[in-house]
């Protein structure tokens, strides 16, 4: 329940604290909007725009909003419905023929809450085939047309999954005979005055009053490392913090879309376990420190966002950060920390004067969760997907505040220093967990050769090279090139040789006829040696 003492209290300066690490002009940074009762007070740009121009950000230079992109997606299929055009619970396959039938069966609610355990293929493109090749929306999903099993049966889970929204792309556009730009525009943007919004499918393209996204490589500086394929509702959006700020306001009281949409969209959906996944329609429903929270970030190569709002304290907050190295999650609960009075008290992580370690595997699922730590961090890689989690008082692990709507926690048994087996929470789902033993001396010349998946038209050759063993695929659009470490007997972890955090987990069958590759959205994916 929402405490009755919550209230706003707006310090400029305590704010342009929380903005010191970024508010420089010689590398680049974020642009910042605080509104109260849909009224701005805060709205500055702290670093570069580029690196290449003198010229600062600010909250009206256009910048990718990345996932945050996802709810306007669902309201323009959801206008679509209002008009007898669709159906939430339609089949996808109803306007998108000549798709397999494991994905033409689900539906368009289950693609907008993350819950129709489909493959995504984003994933699956930006795993196995790289980054740097321009594919259209199109190619990427005819995928969908050869991929022929599911991570998981449809309501059974909760997995983010991108690909999912260039199907619901798609069908809009099928629906409309029209381009998902106009739509956007037309429908959404233009009536809003958002007049600096618009869906930037290529990086490519020249878009003016652009910032440009900045990623860290592994000499400490920066470049240019984009997603060179199209992207679509799943994450396409170009927006500035002013036109951000105007929706949040514009959310309070909508004229873009009907009451009943709206609650349909804010509403979480529940999967068959009968757990909330803590997500509704592209919007994020969460609570921080004992307050509800209406929010959804974005994160991409080269930069991130948030979006968020307290409803019972009329706060709206928006950051878009332009560099790889600066969480604007981080930063905005930092603004709610200084914002509000009357939060719950934080929540204190239970001291322990080491880090866990460790690797899992799953005897029933097959998934596997390291245990291990980085720059002072407690971090847990499920299927190779790291991520920080704190220890709490009860002694399990679960994500820190920033990342609250993650419904995740790690039980450690057989004892906190070196655990012999670990349950995994997930979203409600639990799967029991055993210690691998390391092979210190793996002989990986007995997993060299090429392996095939079907289904995703992908090649995987495994060598041994002076550096050590290498993976390198061969997807349908373009190639990816991994090392590989030895996890335990017949476990690898992949990891990219570029500074994206593509990877996954290698797990290769003791008749050594195949291998199954898993990454945090990709499941179990079969692949047969020599095929």
């Amino acid at each position: 329940m929402i405490k009755s003492t919550l209230a706003v209290e707006f310090d400029e300066q305590k704010t342009d604290a929380i903005f010191a690490k970024v508010d420089q002009s010689q590398l680049p940074g974020a642009a910042v909007g605080i509104a109260i009762g849909g009224r701005p007070v805060y709205r500055k740009g702290f670093g570069l725009a580029s690196m290449e121009l003198p010229v600062l950000l600010s909250p009206s230079i256009r910048m990718r909003i990345h996932s945050t992109s996802k709810h306007f997606t669902c309201l323009a299929y959801m206008l679509l419905c209002e008009e007898g055009k669709a159906g939430i619970d339609d089949p996808i396959g109803e306007f998108l023929p000549g798709l397999n039938p494991v994905t033409r069966g689900v539906t368009a609610r289950q693609l907008m809450g993350h819950i129709s355990g489909i493959r995504d293929a984003c994933d699956i493109r930006w795993q196995f085939s790289g980054t740097e090749n321009l594919i259209s929306s199109a190619e990427l999903l005819s995928l969908y047309k050869d991929i022929d099993d599911v991570n998981f049966a449809p309501n059974a889970r909760w997995a983010y999954n991108n690909g999912g929204y260039q199907l619901l792309s798609a069908a809009i556009e099928r629906i409309t005979e029209q381009s998902l730009e106009e739509i956007l525009r037309t429908r959404i943007f233009e009536p809003v005055g958002m007049y600096d919004t618009m869906l930037r499918r290529y990086e490519r393209d020249f878009v003016p009053n652009s910032a440009t996204m900045h990623m860290r490589t592994v000499g400490g500086g920066y470049d240019k490392s984009y997603l060179g394929g199209a992207v679509a509702g799943e994450g396409g959006i170009v927006s500035t913090v002013d036109d951000m700020l105007r929706w949040l306001a514009h959310m309070d009281q909508p004229v873009v879309g009907s009451a009943a949409t709206w609650a349909t969209m804010k509403t979480p959906l529940r999967i068959a376990n009968g757990v909330s996944t803590g997500y509704g329609l592209g919007l994020m429903i969460d609570r921080y420190r004992g307050v509800e929270t209406l929010s959804h970030s974005g994160n991409g190569l080269g930069g991130n966002s948030q979006m968020i709002k307290v409803l019972a304290a009329g706060l709206d907050v928006v950051i878009m950060v332009n560099r790889q190295d600066v969480d604007s999650r981080v930063l905005a609960n930092r603004i709610l920390d200084g914002c509000l009075r009357g939060l719950e008290p934080v929540k204190e992580s239970a001291q322990s004067p080491h880090f866990i370690a460790g690797t899992f595997r799953s005897p029933r699922s097959g998934q596997v969760i390291q245990l291990l730590s980085n720059e002072g961090k407690q971090l847990v890689a499920i299927n190779g997907g790291e991520m920080p989690f704190v220890l709490g008082e009860d002694g399990e692990l679960r994500p820190p505040a920033d990342l609250s709507f993650i419904k995740q926690s790690v039980a450690l048994v057989g004892g906190q220093l070196e655990p012999s087996a670990i349950r995994f929470d997930d979203f409600g789902n639990l799967d029991e967990l055993i210690r691998v033993a390391p092979t210190p001396n793996a002989n990986a010349a007995t997993i060299v050769g090429s392996y095939r998946s079907k289904s995703t038209g992908t090649q995987i050759t495994i060598s041994v090279t002076d550096e050590g063993p290498r993976l390198i695929t061969v997807g349908r659009f373009g190639s990816a090139k991994f090392s590989l470490e030895c996890l335990g007997e017949g476990l690898w972890r992949a990891k990219s040789m570029t500074p994206a955090a593509w990877g996954g987990v290698v797990f290769f069958d003791r008749a050594g006829a195949g291998l199954r590759y898993m990454t945090g959205r990709t499941w179990s994916l079969p692949f047969e040696r020599g095929a």
